[in-house]
């Protein structure tokens, strides 16, 4: 008889255990990106998307530490984060040796060169500071960003380039 009353409640609390955690409020994906938006806001040029948790990290960093570091600081902003695509790229500055061409006479003959193959995107320079415009393929930026590094301008620019 005591198995009788003692079993019903063992189901009840069985049932309890297992749909509690299913209770738990989830976090929209536009709250989660504005929490990482707060995160990596001292960070200039990273761009984020969220979708089904998953946040996806964009833009340029000055050195491998920083991407990681904004990738650390993604991943604790919130529990309910499942996992971070960091598709930051390294921006190397040139090194000291390397003298830098200011002429945009010269860099500007070395552009059209350079972005030949790239006909989705425009280059422009001013003041030996290369500008870059358009889209272009994610796995074909870091080709254009070497070739025009390669013209050794003060920077380059591919901050108003969008990816696809």
């Amino acid at each position: 008889m005591e198995l009788k009353r003692v079993f019903p409640m063992l189901m009840l609390a069985g049932t309890l255990v297992v749909a509690m955690p299913s209770c738990k409020s989830k976090i929209s994906d536009a709250d989660l990106k504005a929490k990482v938006e707060t995160v990596i806001s001292g960070h200039q040029g990273i761009t984020t998307s969220v979708k089904d948790a998953v946040v996806t990290l964009e833009g340029f960093a000055s050195s491998e530490s920083e991407k990681s570091q904004i990738e650390t600081d993604v991943k604790t902003a919130d529990k309910s984060i499942k996992s971070v695509v960091n598709n930051i790229i390294v921006q190397v500055t040139a090194p000291a040796e390397i003298s830098v061409n200011t002429v945009d006479e010269s860099l500007a003959k070395g552009i059209v060169d350079a972005t030949k193959d790239f006909p989705t995107v425009k280059a422009t320079v001013k003041d030996g500071v290369i500008s870059v415009t358009g889209s272009i393929e994610k796995a074909k930026l870091v080709t254009l960003k070497q070739a025009l590094d390669n013209l050794h301008p003060k920077r380059v620019d591919l901050s108003a380039v969008t990816t696809n």
